[in-house]
């Protein structure tokens, strides 16, 4: 089972515009993460891979941001105009196939794919992994890059002057321990 407390994403939301160099700021939103990571220790290609996000536990945690803009940030990204956390309140991703690209004793890099569904839109998603297993948990670790309009999302404009990326760079740190334990 992932270990909520110690699981989480990082989405790293950009600027862009013909006067970004001079308004708008970047955008640092986080969450945990919860789900389950079937992971086999003979044969680690047969793993599975199922992780959910609350949307509306997405938190702009203010870095890069004025103290002032965090609430009215938040209070977008939530909307209907964004993420519309109401009608869309989970962000799912399913793997669908495991692929080992080196192996150590205790340390494994693989390129995890599967379907991503956010924003009621799903699609496919290969993402590199690296993890590692001892001491009762496995800890997977990776980043990765997608477009807004991909799911049907249009990137915040203000005044078509600054808006923002449609490219976000999303890191992760899942932390997985077994059942019970």
């Amino acid at each position: 089972n992932v270990d909520q407390d110690q699981s989480r994403v990082t989405i790293e939301v950009g600027k862009a515009g013909a006067l970004s160099f001079l308004a708008g700021h970047t955008h640092e939103v986080v969450s945990p993460v919860r789900g389950v990571i079937r992971f086999d220790a003979e044969d680690p290609s047969h793993s599975d891979v199922h992780l959910e996000i609350d949307a509306a536990a997405l938190k702009v945690t203010g870095k890069g941001d004025p103290p002032d803009d965090v609430p009215k940030v938040q209070q977008t990204m939530s909307s209907d105009q964004v993420l519309g956390v109401e009608r869309h309140p989970t962000i799912v991703f399913q793997s669908t196939s495991v692929v080992i690209k080196a192996q150590e004793t205790h340390g494994l890099d693989l390129t995890v794919s599967g379907q991503l569904t956010l924003h009621k839109v799903t699609r496919l998603l290969t993402v590199p992994v690296a993890a590692r297993v001892d001491a009762g948990a496995l800890t997977a670790r990776g980043s990765f890059s997608l477009n807004q309009t991909d799911y049907g999302i249009n990137p915040v404009s203000v005044a078509g002057v600054v808006s923002v990326k449609d490219k976000l760079t999303v890191s992760f740190a899942i932390v997985a321990k077994p059942s019970g334990g």
